[in-house]
């Protein structure tokens, strides 16, 4: 038997470690560390999603391959008809499904790093070829690049994060709309931290573009209860999809992908929707003041962030011996082996008791003069 060429030099991608294994590797207990590594929400899932958590009663019985309560919970939710919505175990695998039924061998796709290293990844994984237009140095995005190279790559898909990960902005609204008008390109919107943006309202509904893509055959939008309800755990996110993609999409999806576990906990999520934007918003406070403190350590230049977490530029320290440095005092924050993120960080936001953590680390640091 002979492996497919192309997964000989595949890169992986790098997840982060649970707490269980992390307790046995730093020699912590779960309790004495302040994981800030992949913003994961600390507050955790809603009362009434632990509830529904608690008082599982078909555990034994396969889930809805349909995810209709879900979704019927989503539609009320999005104002998005059922018709067009599809749930997945997060929203990476609704990333991969997209590519699995749209790419032939040697196909395109565009991304515009540094950003979620999935896209990348499950293009490569389904025998796509990746494009790459880099983000400008203040991480905004080069629309006319990108209009250029859509035309002459000629590519299937544009992924394209709102707000961007690692670094947290937001592309201006004419941007989007320039590139949802691209001929013969389908643009994947990735709102995984919509809900955290400043100016989107409550929970990124003045922001969110899922009310258009049914109006739109080139737009999907993805979504997850990963961030602002705290069920990274679970796996549950969902995506809004063109009704001509909605057929193939339902064909060649594992039938029992949202597991009964998961269903349960994001409907109970979507009725406890107070409390749950309550923390979002305390976390957006959190945001702020992280920031202020951030930029008071002198080897930092954190990124004006709309999303759960800060990326910083570090200057006088190696930003692996950073990283290192606070994980062996039991603090975690995310570094990328990438040239382009070679001297920067991300934070998390946390609850306050984590900042303080966190910040009296870095004032400890000693730097290069």
């Amino acid at each position: 038997m002979k492996i497919p060429e192309r997964f000989h030099a595949f890169p992986p991608y790098t997840p982060i470690e649970p707490f269980e294994v992390l307790s046995f590797r730093l020699g912590r207990a779960p309790n004495e560390i302040v994981k800030l590594d992949a913003n994961e929400n600390p507050y955790g899932p809603s009362p009434l999603a632990l509830q529904a958590l608690a008082r599982l009663s078909f555990a034994h019985i396969y889930p809805d391959p349909e995810s209709r309560a879900l979704r019927a919970a989503l539609a009320g939710f999005t104002g998005i008809p059922m018709e067009n919505l599809l749930a997945g175990s997060g929203a990476d695998e609704l990333i991969d499904l997209i590519l699995r039924a749209l790419l032939e061998p040697g196909d395109r796709v565009v991304i515009c790093p540094p950003t979620f290293g999935m896209y990348a990844f499950d293009a490569r994984l389904n025998a796509g070829q990746v494009i790459e237009v880099n983000r400008r140095a203040d991480f905004s995005l080069d629309v006319d690049a990108i209009c250029a190279a859509v035309r002459r790559e000629q590519p299937r898909v544009l992924f394209l994060a709102v707000p961007n990960n690692p670094d947290g902005s937001l592309p201006l609204p004419e941007e989007i709309e320039a590139l949802l008008g691209l001929p013969d390109v389908l643009v994947v919107l990735d709102e995984a931290y919509i809900e955290f943006s400043a100016a989107g309202g409550r929970l990124g509904e003045r922001l969110t573009r899922i009310g258009q893509v049914s109006q739109r055959d080139n737009l999907i939008v993805l979504r997850t209860f990963s961030k602002w309800a705290g069920l990274a755990g679970l796996r549950v996110g969902y995506g809004a999809f063109p009704a001509w993609l909605t057929p193939v999409l339902w064909k060649i999806k594992q039938p029992y992908n949202v597991s009964v576990a998961a269903s349960a906990a994001a409907i109970a999520s979507l009725d406890d929707l107070d409390v749950l934007a309550g923390r979002v918003e305390l976390l957006k406070q959190e945001r702020s003041r992280l920031f202020q403190k951030l930029s008071a350590i002198p080897y930092l230049q954190p990124v004006p962030s709309q999303a759960n977490f800060i990326l910083n530029r570090v200057a006088g320290v190696a930003a692996p011996d950073l990283k290192n440095d606070l994980a062996g005092q039991g603090i975690l924050v995310r570094y990328y082996h990438t040239p382009l993120l070679a001297d920067a960080v991300r934070v998390s936001v946390g609850r306050p008791l984590d900042t303080d953590a966190l910040i009296a680390a870095l004032e400890a640091v000693e730097v290069n003069p």
